[in-house]
């Protein structure tokens, strides 16, 4: 392979060919995407710092050979943990945010740590991040991932994390961090299928204008109740009207 001194994020097999997504790229591009979609409620600087280290284990040399010894449908796959064999990648950004940050790294750890497969609790019987931050595996994968990794990914710039700013304060730390998880989780997603799938990348986000559908709307309804009005038995009791939906239009125009 051509790109054997490159850290990748993905491999796609496709005709014959053996197509490499760059590390240093994938976690610049979920750190855009991520922040474009915090910003309308003030997490921006949370999310992009979140996209930034997501996936900072896959530096670690023990990934990079798996993903590169892996081959056909494996190796497309390789970026999912949980799997026999598989190397665990997704924690160590979650504990860098937590030594730099202290207490606050955790709102990033939650994020980072759960990308994969939900958000964790911190400490409970069935669900500890806690634990999982503080394993000799987790210390091993970020010392890998740290001795690899270029500096700029690693430098989180003039982010401060204040949780004295967070929408609603304390009520609202639930729902904010869940808004912040779903930024990031739709960001890598987005970002992983704009390489794995084109095709399907490509058709996102070709959708027609609110107006356009309630005039599509407004006539599938009209279509729809002269049908209802020519072949009901009941029409010549009296006419078939369909007013309930047609209100609710105006509201999201």
């Amino acid at each position: 392979m051509a790109f054997q001194s490159d850290h990748l994020a993905h491999i796609r097999c496709a005709d014959a060919h053996v197509h490499a997504h760059l590390l240093d790229s994938h976690l610049r591009e979920v750190a855009r995407r991520a922040a474009d979609h915090a910003a309308g409620f003030g997490g921006q600087d949370w999310a992009h710092l979140a996209g930034l280290w997501h996936d900072l284990g896959k530096y670690r040399p023990g990934f990079q050979r798996y993903l590169r010894a892996a081959s056909g449908a494996e190796a497309e796959n390789a970026h999912i943990e949980g799997g026999a064999g598989r190397v665990s990648h997704s924690t160590a950004g979650a504990l860098l945010a937590c030594e730099r940050f202290g207490s606050a790294g955790r709102v990033l750890a939650y994020l980072i740590a759960s990308h994969h497969a939900g958000l964790y609790d911190w400490n409970s019987d069935t669900s500890s991040l806690e634990a999982r931050l503080a394993s000799e595996a987790s210390r091993v994968e970020l010392d890998e991932a740290l001795a690899a990794a270029p500096p700029e990914i690693l430098d989180h710039g003039a982010f401060a994390p204040n949780l004295r700013a967070i929408p609603g304060g304390p009520a609202g730390f639930a729902l904010w961090l869940r808004m912040l998880f779903s930024a990031l989780v739709d960001a890598d997603f987005l970002d992983t299928e704009s390489f794995m799938d084109e095709g399907k990348a490509a058709a996102r986000g070709a959708w027609p204008e609110l107006g356009a559908l309630r005039t599509a709307f407004d006539a599938h309804m009209a279509r729809l109740a002269a049908t209802a009005i020519s072949t009901s038995p009941f029409s010549r009791r009296s006419p078939v009207s369909i007013p309930s939906a047609r209100p609710l239009t105006d509201l999201i125009v």
